[in-house]
């Protein structure tokens, strides 16, 4: 005797999928929210030192995330604004500013790990500070501030991936505008029996004339 398996109910369905979108909301703006502000502190800490010899003597030199590379703090804005507009659009133009927010994430932890290696920054330094066009930094150090400013590139990218799978479940900004983009019609008013006062006065509440003239 075979059984038969019963289909979920719509309803049930529709309320699982208002679940995911909230939670996947949530998630997405607390990682992009959390992952830009993550990149853009990385970029304005120490991520390389090291020393040039100038007069015969060490002269410590220090570079700055922003220094090495300004890739991740235009990334981390880039990525803020989209966050924000994918609100603002729906459908395909969501797709579009979803998968531009992944991009922004993807970008910043491929630059922060390129300049978590790089002492450009600080040979530049060292050239200036001994007036010597090919003097170099000696003893050059990393310190672990880019691989943060990679983790910050990480919830982007993750804030970005949400919006592409959930993103249609998402409100929009405004409720003013229907689906097809046209806006909601007014209701209109109720007519005013003349003939009965409660009428009369509920009409001249709402500011409408009640004798039509």
């Amino acid at each position: 005797m075979g059984y038969v398996t019963a289909a979920p109910h719509p309803r049930s369905q529709g309320a699982g999928s208002a679940r995911a979108g909230r939670r996947s909301l949530a998630v997405a703006l607390l990682c992009g929210a959390l992952g830009a502000a993550v990149a853009l502190l990385a970029t304005r800490q120490r991520w390389a030192e090291g020393t040039a010899t100038v007069a015969g003597g060490a002269f410590p030199l220090t570079a700055k995330g922003s220094d090495v590379t300004g890739v991740p703090a235009a990334l981390a804005v880039v990525g803020l604004a989209a966050l924000v507009a994918v609100f603002a659009v729906r459908r395909a133009g969501r797709l579009v500013v979803a998968a531009l927010l992944a991009l922004s994430g993807a970008g910043i932890v491929v630059a922060a790990l390129l300049g978590a290696s790089d002492g450009s920054a600080l040979d530049e330094q060292a050239a200036q500070a001994s007036g010597d066009s090919s003097a170099s930094v000696d003893t050059l150090s990393h310190t672990a501030w880019p691989y943060v400013a990679a983790v910050g590139g990480v919830l982007l990218l993750l804030a970005g991936l949400l919006a592409l799978r959930y993103g249609r479940l998402w409100p929009a900004m405004s409720g003013r505008y229907e689906r097809g983009g046209t806006p909601q019609p007014r209701r209109k008013a109720p007519a005013v029996d003349p003939d009965r006062p409660e009428d009369l006065w509920k009409a001249l509440d709402r500011g409408e004339d009640p004798t039509g003239a």
